[in-house]
């Protein structure tokens, strides 16, 4: 908010004293205060699920590393789950992955193995990732919003001001120029808002499309080695995340 103290810095103290976020609530009155407090909500929930998001994405993508380098060197899928983080996203997709090739041995009339696995390790995928999105639209939404919201506020605000200045009956500069430069500051409020949501929702959508193309990989991976029974295995790699892992060699 240092924005406010900048544009009375030229000021007296004694008129700087008399502009600033708080004459600008109490010039909008009850609205104001209202509107002022719904964006401070949106703004605290945007920061809270901003950076719960990252530390959830930055652990998907730990455990992609921690996936190409161990996973493939174990002898079988139930070992090479063992590996994994209890709670690792890809060792979701593994045992689901093995839970599927069980139960397609049970169907009375088993199908292609491959579209039961495969449709099995896409509903893991598709859960996964919807996981990831929570809060997410909270974010577009506030980055949508919150400039009207404090536009909003600003009308309030100069339209209470203007009543005031037409009772009074004062119509100079001296007296308009206050009111109406507070009840901008809500616009500005607002700004402040929006932009970090939108930033933030553009930089986290960026991060889930990458994990979410090294789920499609490992998927792919899981399915040709399942269907082969071992045969098409990858090599284990140090790989970088969201790349492509290196073409499966045959045993």
């Amino acid at each position: 908010m240092s924005i406010l103290f900048l544009t009375a810095a030229g000021a007296a103290p004694e008129a700087a004293a008399q502009f600033g976020l708080i004459p600008a609530l109490k010039e909008g009155g009850p609205i104001s205060i209202a509107i002022f407090s719904v964006m401070v909500i949106m703004s605290v929930f945007s920061f809270y699920i901003m950076f719960t998001k990252l530390f959830e994405q930055h652990k998907v993508l730990n455990q992609y590393k921690q996936l190409r380098a161990q996973f493939w060197r174990a002898a079988s899928l139930e070992e090479g789950a063992a590996k994994l983080d209890k709670n690792s996203a890809y060792r979701q997709v593994v045992d689901d992955g093995i839970a599927a090739q069980k139960q397609h041995g049970l169907l009375t009339d088993p199908g292609e193995a491959h579209d039961w696995i495969h449709n099995a390790l896409e509903r893991s995928k598709d859960a996964i990732n919807s996981k990831l999105s929570t809060g997410l639209p909270f974010l577009a939404t506030v980055g949508a919003t919150a400039p009207f919201v404090g536009l909003l506020g600003t009308v309030i605000g100069i339209y209470s001001a203007l009543i005031k200045i037409g009772i009074a009956g004062q119509a100079d500069i001296g007296k308009i120029a206050g009111p109406v430069g507070e009840a901008l500051i809500m616009t500005a409020i607002g700004l402040f808002v929006a932009v970090p949501a939108v930033l933030a929702y553009n930089w986290l959508q960026a991060r889930n499309k990458t994990i979410a193309s090294s789920l499609a990989v490992f998927s792919n991976e899981l399915i040709g080695f399942m269907s082969s029974d071992g045969r098409l295995k990858p090599a284990p790699t140090a790989a970088a995340v969201g790349k492509p892992a290196p073409a499966a060699v045959k045993k």
